[in-house]
């Protein structure tokens, strides 16, 4: 394995430090200036047109993308990975500026791999273009979605058209003005074998019978793309917006799934980076009993600690994003469930002394650490619990022993 950068990587990377520095951290301010001024957590700030239009200019755009377009000439997992740590700096920003931003990356990778030309056309293309924006329907509040198969929202043919019944929650970016289109996981076969039993289908936000019933906060805060419970009454789209073919929809999960962990794994390593330079800079700067907070024993623990650490975390995501590369996904899931586990901890306990070492500045709004708390504490949830990729990799490990 060799974790150097490519030089397509290094001179994206170099490129995106300095659109971070001039263009995204000052933007901050503004972007919560926006959206507290309209009076709607949901409002799309104004301060994106330009950060975009900067994106495209620099050749940032669509980085996600692992196949030749004509925005990319696509990105390997490990030529993509440093970029989206560097992204996870600023994960209100930058990733949509960029238009890298879950849950669009995946859906956006979903309708590349099984979208029939017309879905493409329809939807694909518009979301490359960052025209609209997508949800992922697959939580339900009735169930425990941990797993996959317990889903009971139908998805039933009736002649030219399905028609869906069913409740699904914490649907991320369902909130946000541009959502168009949702992509939605349900049963079309309740009889069938256990992983065949679902599928996906495209349903439009706008389609009647479909009623955002709230947008769920997270720890609080109401995040701008928002996490909505939808009721599904009676909807009926046609049946070509299928995906694939039906009791498909748990294998397209899993392909849907992969990339997107380690997107989200590198993101949660940018940020713990920051809470680390953001740590280090406040106990440079702070006296307490009649010397820098820096010069405490417990202090430089902490810091010595966040740095093994992060590199620790870093290390077994680029080697998961090393292994998609050379043997794919399956070959890779081990490393892809470990990582799941191990990146967003990694970061929770970076933020928390972060947060412990600015006292109670830490818990406010005037920095960006209880924010990034409350989002990355998510990710111990979302695409997997921790107990689910434990159970897997425990599973895997015992098979040797069998």
């Amino acid at each position: 394995m060799d974790f150097a950068y490519s030089p397509k990587a290094e001179a994206l990377r170099t490129e995106l430090l300095d659109y971070m520095d001039s263009h995204i951290y000052p933007a901050e301010p503004l972007y919560h200036e926006q959206i507290d001024a309209s009076g709607d957590p949901h409002h799309v700030p104004e301060v994106f047109t330009p950060l975009k239009e900067e994106a495209r200019r620099r050749g940032l755009w669509n980085l996600f993308l692992p196949h030749k377009t004509k925005w990319t000439d696509g990105l390997s997992n490990a030529d993509y990975a440093p970029l989206a740590e560097i992204t996870g700096r600023s994960a209100h920003l930058a990733p949509q500026a960029l238009n890298c931003s879950a849950p669009d990356t995946g859906n956006m990778e979903v309708l590349t791999l099984f979208g029939t030309p017309e879905q493409q056309e329809q939807w694909l293309y518009p979301l490359l273009e960052g025209e609209i924006r997508s949800a992922f329907a697959m939580t339900e509040p009735a169930v425990a979605s941990s797993d996959a198969t317990n889903i009971e929202c139908r998805i039933e043919r009736d002649g030219d058209e399905y028609v869906i019944n069913g409740r699904k929650w914490w649907i991320s970016g369902a909130a946000d003005p541009r959502c168009a289109i949702y992509i939605l996981m349900g049963k079309t076969d309740p009889s069938a074998p256990r992983h065949r039993q679902q599928s996906m289908i495209l349903v439009p936000s706008d389609t009647p019978g479909v009623e955002v019933i709230r947008s769920l906060p997270v720890f609080g805060y109401m995040d701008q793309e928002g996490h909505c419970e939808i009721q599904f009454t009676d909807v009926r789209v046609p049946a070509s917006n299928l995906i694939g073919e039906e009791g498909g929809g748990f294998a397209i999960a899993q392909a849907r799934l992969g990339p997107g962990r380690i997107h989200h794994c590198m993101r949660c390593i940018g940020a713990a980076e920051r809470a680390l330079e953001l740590m280090c800079r406040r106990v440079t700067n702070r006296v307490a009993f009649g010397r820098p907070l820096a010069e405490q024993g417990v202090i430089r623990e902490w810091i010595a600690e966040s740095r093994m650490e992060i590199e620790q975390a870093r290390l077994l995501t680029l080697k998961a994003a090393w292994l998609m590369d050379t043997v794919g996904n399956k070959g890779a899931a081990v490393e892809i469930s470990a990582i799941k586990v191990v990146v967003p901890n990694m970061a929770l306990r970076v933020i928390d002394r972060a947060i412990q070492a600015h006292g109670g500045g830490g818990v406010s709004d005037d920095f960006p650490l209880a924010a990034m708390y409350a989002g990355i504490r998510t990710l111990r949830l979302a695409d997997g619990p921790d107990e689910v990729h434990r159970r897997q990799l425990a599973k895997r490990e015992l098979a040797q022993y069998a």
